[in-house]
Order: structure tokens, then C-alpha cells, then sequence
């Protein structure tokens, strides 16, 4: 699959940030800074499935550095938190929380595929912030708000970076939160049902009926914005 980026941009994530999260969730300060930096804006072919792995031990001496762990990952992190929140505050957001987390959680990595890890916490993240903000649906964010700062692209190029039709992210849109992943992660990231069912924490059959449900829902709304069947967006077969 061809995928083309964005243009360069730096995201920097701070002693502050780290420190502000560990606050929040009771643990201790980490002291350290790092800069998740995007590459210039190219055309790549990414593989199929995750092949980062960094030892069969799971030797933490054997890692990459943290620079080009964050450079290989970055873009695929944005990508997925893009397709499952479907903008791009949210997607920064996201992506800024995972390498906050990857950051503080490396000396606990059980050896395996890196990817699959990336893919747990940011769908947890992701259903994490609707639950919450299901909670607090009025309450606003303040102006002052501190976001990854980007260049701000328009809502169309934003689209081109996520390699989906402006229809299609819609209809995924339009779904519940569980079931947008289910269907992101299967049919866009290309996960197995056994691999979606480890990164949700449910059973197989759940995953099955999340991603039926969820791909009959997608039909029907691409149905309704004149799509026949979602064939003409869809790069996969729903």
C-alpha cells in the first residue's frame, strides 16, 4: 500500500508533558526529553505487518535508539489514531499520549512485535478518551489547551494523509467507538481476529460480530452518500 506523507513537521514532546502525565495518573516524574520527528514528505510503501523486533530475548540493551524507534513509528501511530478519531486534534493528540507512554513502559516490553504493542495502546487510548469524554460530554476545552503543534494542513490534505476516501472516514466516523476499532484495525490496519481480540481484551466471537456489524453499517452509510456498496472507496472487499 501507497502511502503519502505529510510534509515535515516536528513534534516535541517535553520533560513537562511526561511529568504533567505522570502526575495524573499517581506515578513518579520522568525526567527526560525527546522529539518525535516526521520525515520529509515521500512516497513509501510500508510493509503488511509489524517487523520490528528487537531481540528474542527481549533484551532492553538491544533496543534501537529511542530517536530512531520514534522516527520509524511515528507515522503509522498518527495514521491509525487519525482513522480512529477522524481528526486531526484528536490524532495528535494520540499519537503525542502513545510515545508518552511507550517512553515510560519500555523496561517492562516483553519480547515481540513492536507494532502489535503501538497497536494496543493507541486504541486503548483512543477508546480510553470517548469513555471520558462520554462522562464530561459538555465540558469544554480550555483555550490554552496544549496540543502537538503541526502545520495544521487543510481538512483535505489531512484526508490524503490517512489514505481514506473523505466518505469512507465518515462512515467510519458514524459507527460506535468499539466497533470503529474492531473494523480499522482488521480491515485498514490489516490485523487478524486473533491478534484485534488480544489488542481489545475480548473474545474472538465479539470481534467477529463487531467487525460484521461495523462493515454492514459502513455499507449502508456509503449507500446513502450514493457509494454502491462502498466498492468505489473501499480498499478492501467489506
Amino acid at each position: 500500500m501507497t502511502v503519502h506523507r505529510r510534509s515535515a513537521e516536528k513534534v516535541e514532546l517535553t520533560v513537562a508533558d511526561v511529568n504533567r502525565d505522570a502526575e495524573n495518573t499517581g506515578t513518579d516524574a520522568v525526567v527526560g526529553e525527546f522529539d518525535l520527528a516526521r520525515e520529509d514528505a515521500v512516497d513509501a510503501v510500508l510493509p503488511e505487518s509489524g517487523t520490528a523486533r528487537f531481540d528474542a530475548t527481549g533484551d532492553t540493551a538491544l533496543m534501537p535508539a529511542w530517536d530512531d524507534l520514534v522516527r520509524e513509528h511515528a507515522d503509522r501511530v498518527y495514521r491509525l489514531a487519525y482513522r480512529l478519531s477522524g481528526n486531526q486534534h484528536d490524532a495528535e493528540d494520540l499519537t503525542q499520549e502513545t510515545f508518552i507512554r511507550v517512553f515510560r513502559s519500555l523496561s517492562s516490553y516483553r519480547a515481540g512485535t513492536f507494532e502489535g504493542w503501538l497497536h494496543r495502546i493507541t486504541t486503548n487510548l483512543f477508546l480510553d478518551m470517548v469513555r471520558r469524554r462520554n462522562k464530561i460530554r459538555m465540558e469544554a476545552l480550555p483555550e490554552d489547551y496544549e496540543r502537538v503543534p503541526g502545520n495544521d494542513p487543510n481538512p483535505e490534505q489531512i484526508f490524503h494523509d490517512a489514505n481514506l476516501d473523505p466518505d469512507l472516514q465518515t462512515a467510519l466516523d458514524s459507527l460506535a467507538p468499539e466497533f470503529r476499532a474492531a473494523v480499522v484495525l482488521c480491515d485498514i490496519e490489516g490485523l487478524s481476529y486473533e491478534e484485534i481480540a488480544a489488542t481489545l481484551g475480548v473474545k474472538l466471537g465479539t470481534v467477529r460480530s463487531r467487525i460484521h456489524r461495523g462493515r454492514q453499517a459502513i455499507r449502508d452509510n456509503l449507500a446513502a452518500s450514493g457509494h454502491h456498496s462502498g466498492r468505489s472507496v473501499l480498499a478492501h472487499d467489506f
